[in-house]
Order: structure tokens, then sequence, then C-alpha cells
């Protein structure tokens, strides 16, 4: 569970920019062209619901008064893993069925949010309760690494925005291929240790807590930070090029992709950085 990572996802998404801006792809059906506000609106919309379904799914696994003086009551505590395989597994299937069907993205969009919302609460809620229960020596709550890693999340992605839009980082198309090409081997190991595991297997080291392992988290921290580059690219390209208006949705679906990614990165290093010091 501590290695449930999504990069999948963002590869497929912005592998290569795929997608046809061209004026002869937009569909007469859907009338006006991309905008960088109408890209900006889609993905506060989608946050809004990503939020409130993990907001949802933390309350079902730490219900009001389950929790005392950070001791966690277990009589009280629900199970996080039927909201971990339904978002997990179903955030998953439409966002493969997003990126193959981008023109749905107006409909596929905000499901996958609602999904990867309930993904994010129940990973979240796994994490503090492993981290309370390292620290305290029995069953507790940490809060502080949810709170740490959700202001690291938005801390970068608005470094990096300024970053992009200042031009101090510029999205080469050498920078591209290097960031999809790390994106894809991240993607590639952890489905070897994925099917190694089910064996019994796991590759020494980069799955530890410790110097390598959590070396290999703070390098898959900084690939998925980039990848936030990638998609400043994507919507700049979108809007310049006149692509249809659907891809505003489409857009906001692939920073959500990479901005879940990231602060679940993120959490997951903060905990090997703490397994290591106990």
């Amino acid at each position: 569970m501590i290695r449930t990572n999504n990069p999948a996802l963002t590869a497929s998404t912005f592998g290569g920019n795929a997608v046809d801006f061209s004026p002869a792809s937009v569909d007469s059906a859907a009338p006006g062209a991309m905008s960088l506000q109408g890209a900006v609106n889609k993905t506060f919309i989608l946050l809004t619901l990503c939020a409130a379904t993990a907001v949802f799914a933390w309350s079902k696994i730490l219900p009001a008064g389950s929790v005392v003086d950070g001791v966690l009551d277990p009589a009280a505590m629900g199970s996080p893993n039927l909201f971990l395989l339904v978002g997990g597994l179903g955030g998953f299937a439409v966002a493969m069925v997003t990126v193959f069907m981008p023109k749905r993205a107006p409909i596929l969009a905000p499901i996958y949010a609602l999904l990867e919302g309930l993904f994010v609460g129940a990973i979240s809620a796994v994490f503090a309760i492993r981290m309370g229960s390292m620290t305290v020596g029995a069953l507790a709550v940490d809060y502080s690494i949810v709170m740490q890693a959700g202001l690291l999340t938005f801390g970068i992605l608005a470094a990096l925005l300024v970053a992009y839009t200042s031009r101090l980082i510029k999205p080469t198309e050498n920078f591209k291929l290097a960031i999809v090409a790390a994106t894809g081997g991240i993607v590639l190991l952890f489905v070897a240790q994925m099917l190694l595991g089910m064996l019994g297997v796991q590759i020494p080291g980069i799955f530890s807590t410790g110097p390598i392992g959590i070396g290999f988290a703070g390098f898959v921290v900084v690939i998925a930070a980039l990848n936030l580059v990638l998609d400043f690219d994507f919507i700049e390209q979108g809007v310049a090029t006149g692509a249809p208006k659907h891809m505003e949705w489409y857009a906001g679906f692939g920073l959500l992709v990479t901005l879940v990614w990231l602060y679940v990165s993120i959490l997951r290093l903060l905990y090997l950085i703490a397994a290591s010091r106990d």
C-alpha cells in the first residue's frame, strides 16, 4: 500500500503530446476554442470534486470521535480497502478511456476526479495512521504528514508555474523527451515490482527505507513535479493553436493526474524519511 503511485497515467496522458491541436480536429458539435481561463476553470472544478470525495473517504475511514488525543479506536475505524480499490482501479480505467477518447473529457474527467478523490482520501488516511502508529507505538493518527504533503504539492505547483511563465524553465524537445523517458522508466519499474510482488519477490534497495529507497522516492517526486511543466506546455500549445473546447477538460484532467501522482509520491517520501529515523 505504501508503494501505491500512479505514474502510468501521466505517461499515457502526456507521453508524446499526441493530441491533435489542428483546426481541422475541431468538433463542429463543440463550438469555440480552448482558452486559458477555461482550462483554469475546469481544473478548479476537477480539484473541487476530487477534494470533496477525498474528504468523504477520509471521514468514513477516520470518523469523528474515532481519534482521541491522537490515538485511534480500532472499533470506530473504517476500512480503506474499498475506497482504494474503487478509487484506484476505477480512476485508472476512466483515465485510460479519457486518454483514448479526449472528446469525452467533459463527461469522463469529472468522473475520474470523483473516483480519484476516493483513492486520495483513503491513501492519505493510510499514511496518517502508519505515521502516527510508527511514532506513538500504538494505533494512532498523525495528521501532519497529510498537511505537509498537501502544502508541498501546491507549493511545487505554484513555484513551477512561476518558473514556467517567467521562462526560467523552457520545455525544449530534449527536456520533454527526458521527462517522458524517465516517467516511462518509473512506470515500468513499478509494474515490474507489482508483478514480482505477486511471486513474493522484491526489487532490492529502491523500495526500502534506506538511502537508496529514499533517493529513488525523491527522484520520483522530482519527475512527477517536472511533468507539471509538460502540462503547462500542453495547455499553452492548445490555447495558441485554437484547440477544441473539450480540450479544456482534458487539460484539467491531465493536471489532476499529475497532481495526484505528485501528492502520493510526496506522502511516500515523507513516510520513508520518518521511517529511516525510527
